[in-house]
């Protein structure tokens, strides 16, 4: 039995000895696992941080190309706009001034064609409808329609005395 019992020692001590070493590996194993989770929770950290960082960053830069993307066509469309109100507001008011001026310089001349025909009104009745032409050198009296000059001679089928140049 001695040798019964000497191998069931010897079993004993193995098992003991391989489930001492089972845990050690366990706990060595535990705890590599406790520190590879740990580094890769502080790597995980580090890599969000940075990426979080660079997205700021990139953000930033889109935000800063959109504003200037944003603000020439803006620019150029308030410079376009004032162009065209104030070439247009500029037109208006010369187009305005000018036919002003075009309607007074009409109602002056319709005052000055005005006192023209009351000065001609006035030399014909002054003057009993008589005119005086001159025709191919020779000159006339043109008489009123209704009198009878003696030659007879007529002009416009007015008649008319001829003047002699002696």
């Amino acid at each position: 039995m001695e040798r019964t019992s000497i191998a069931n020692d010897l079993s004993d001590r193995l098992r003991k000895r391989l489930e001492s070493e089972r845990r050690e590996i366990e706990e060595l194993t535990a705890s590599e696992l406790k520190r590879l989770a740990e580094n890769s929770r502080r790597v995980a950290r580090n890599a969000l941080r940075t990426i979080e960082r660079d997205t700021e960053e990139a953000t930033g830069r889109v935000r800063e190309l959109l504003l200037r993307a944003w603000l020439r066509p803006l620019i150029v469309g308030l410079s376009l706009w004032l162009g065209f109100f104030g070439g247009s507001w500029a037109t208006m008011r010369w187009l305005g001034w000018s036919i002003h001026d075009r309607i007074e310089t009409l109602a002056s001349a319709n005052a000055r064609i005005k006192e023209s025909h009351e000065t001609l009104a006035e030399l014909e009745a002054d003057t009993w409808g008589i005119a005086l032409r001159e025709i191919k050198g020779e000159r006339y009296v043109v008489l009123p329609f209704g009198t009878r000059a003696d030659p007879g001679w007529k002009v416009r089928d007015r008649p008319a005395v001829k003047l002699s140049n002696r």
